[in-house]
Order: structure tokens, then sequence, then C-alpha cells
């Protein structure tokens, strides 16, 4: 397996920069994930590791290995990188069995075929299709047509995976299965994994560590707990889970709302943040619900059942938030609640 290092990268098509100064180092056997909105460079930072795009500049390293360096004139074809790769769209060749879309890089490199056999048969244990070796991709599952892609990019034993969101086609169920056997897989293999979606979902259940993009540029690097209870600015704040953003101001040791100024929260804003007029960033689960008694008063305009919990949307002022109930609570639209913030985060 391999580290990979990315060196100041950056991608620009024309005049038109698709990834800035990007500089992140994965460990061996390091499952990290890419995250970000449409359009952030997130899968163009992929391919450039995989060598389908070249960076403007700066350097990409597998290992001790330069694959990417365009000052020295260095571009190591995609097929001599070590790398294995799953697209969104699996890529599986529909005339072919199982067993000979698994067999097929391994036929292309010459590999003898017993060993091919011994290989495909390995790497289809490892994915749990060995009863379906004979069968034709018309005749899987989703699921199961994603396991035949994961197969193929194993059974070369690359040092790096790399997956471009392969989960997006499958339903919320199958995706869900799909994202502890990922996790599964990696933990027997130790090989070292990107991956590349814009789920934050998948991204906290998977990642040992989150690359949070925007617009080309990286906005923070962490562990998944980290970033959701630390998120460097406001644009992680509102990309990773939801949160609410209340505008305010400094009033000595508190912090005076501006929907409902006459409210003083007893948070002190950080000395740092030179700035009085600030927003507080406060997560649904962190403000508690009562029935008489709290820090302020507002009214229910809706609430959403999910199960496990009711989200109920508050007007405070003129302006709406969420907040997680408990259970068991059952407050009626129109019904006056109570809040308690229990924390919040500042930026300016």
């Amino acid at each position: 397996m391999a580290t990979i290092t990315l060196d100041q990268i950056s991608k620009s098509f024309g005049v038109t920069f698709a990834v800035s100064d990007f500089s992140a180092t994965i460990a061996d056997g390091e499952f990290i994930t890419f995250l970000g909105p449409s359009g952030c460079g997130k899968t163009t930072c992929l391919r450039m590791v995989a060598g389908f795009v070249e960076p403007t500049q700066g350097r990409v390293l597998i290992g001790a290995r330069v694959v990417s360096d365009p000052a020295r004139k260095i571009a190591v074809p995609p097929e001599e990188r070590g790398v294995g790769m799953v697209f969104q769209s699996y890529a599986v060749w529909p005339h072919m069995t199982v067993f000979a879309n698994v067999a097929y890089p391994l036929k292309i490199k010459s590999v003898p075929k017993e060993e091919r056999r011994q290989r495909v048969g390995r790497a289809l244990e490892l994915m749990k299709m060995s009863d379906l070796a004979d069968r034709f991709p018309h005749q899987l599952s989703g699921g199961q047509q994603q396991r035949v892609a994961l197969a193929r990019a194993l059974v070369m034993n690359p040092q790096v995976l790399l997956l471009d969101e392969p989960l997006s086609n499958l339903d919320a169920k199958l995706r869900e299965e799909m994202r502890l056997e990922l996790k599964q897989l990696q933990k027997q293999t130790g090989v070292t994994i990107i991956f590349v979606t814009h789920d934050q979902m998948e991204a906290m259940v998977m990642a040992d560590r989150i690359v949070v993009m925007n617009a080309g540029v990286i906005q923070q690097i962490g562990a998944p707990r980290e970033i959701y209870q630390h998120p460097a600015n406001r644009f992680v704040g509102e990309f990773i889970g939801v949160a609410n953003f209340l505008r305010g101001q400094r009033k000595g040791q508190g912090f005076a709302l501006v929907a409902m100024p006459q409210v003083i929260l007893p948070f002190q804003p950080p000395a740092a943040l030179a700035s009085d007029a600030l927003v507080m960033m406060v997560r649904p689960q962190d403000i508690t619900l009562h029935p008489r008694q709290g820090q302020f008063a507002a009214p229910v305009v809706q609430k959403m059942f999910v199960g496990d919990a009711t989200d109920y949307f508050l007007s405070i002022g003129g302006e709406t938030v969420r907040v997680r109930g408990a259970p068991r609570e059952d407050y009626a639209v129109g019904a006056t609640v109570y809040l308690t913030i229990s924390t919040g985060q500042f930026f300016q």
C-alpha cells in the first residue's frame, strides 16, 4: 500500500481554476473522503491522482514516487500508477460474465490463466460474489454490479483505491449496506482509499478524515467529529450537518440577538473575533425545548416527524430556527415553546 502526497496542485481550464493550491497527505491505509458540492473540484483532484487529468502545477506522489510534476515534465500514465478506480456508472461490460469482467484487466496484462483464476476467485470471495461468477450484468442488482466493479479494481492488487461517487446510483438501503461493506473491505485489505462524494452522511460514516472543498479550495481537513463540532468557517458549518445561524452582537459577557434584541444569551464570543457584529452557529440538537420556561419563547410554525425524533421549526423575530425534539415530545403547530441553547460557535 502507499501514502499519497498532493503538493500544491492546481488545475486550470483556460482562465478558470477547477482546483487551486491543493495540498494534502493521505497516510498508508487511510480512508479519506473529498467532500463538497457539485463543481467544487473533488473529482478533478481524484482524476489527477489517477493520471486521467494532469495538474497545471504542483506534484502528485504515490509512495516516494513522483507520478505528476509538470515543472519536470513527469506524467506517469494511469496504468503504471498502481491505482484502481471505480466510477459512478460501474462501467461493467454487459456482454461479459462476472468472472470475465473481473478477469479482464489481468488478461490485458497477460497474467497466466491459472494465476488469473486464483486472483479473480479471491476478489469475488472478498466481495461475496463467488456464487454469481457465471452471471451477466443484466442478471445482477445495482449493488451486485457495484461489487463487480470493486472486485475488478481490487484484482490488480492496487496500492490505492479511488472511488468516484460509487454509491450514488443505489437506493437508500443499498447505500447504507455498501458503506458498511466498504469500511470492512478497507480493514481487510489495508488499501489506501480516496472516496469522492457530495453526500455528507457517506463522508461522516466512512472516512478517517474528510477534506471539505468549495470552489476548488480546501476549506478544512479533519476527522468527521472534529469537522462537525468545530467547523473552520461558516461554509463548513452549513455544509456538514444541519445548523442554525443566529445574527447578533457582543453585549458585555453575552450575545444579543438581532432578531430579538431583548434576549441576551450567556455566551461570550472569542476575543479573537474583532467585530462586535457576529453570527452564532447552533446545531438543532443543542437546543432544548420546554413547555413553560427557558431562555426565551418562540412559536412553532412547522414540524417534521423523522422517525426517532421530531424536528420543529420555530419563528424567532422573523427568522426560522430548527430544533431537534426529544422522541416523546409533541408540540402542536402554533404552540409557544421555550428554548434553552446549550452551546454555539461564532463566526464573523
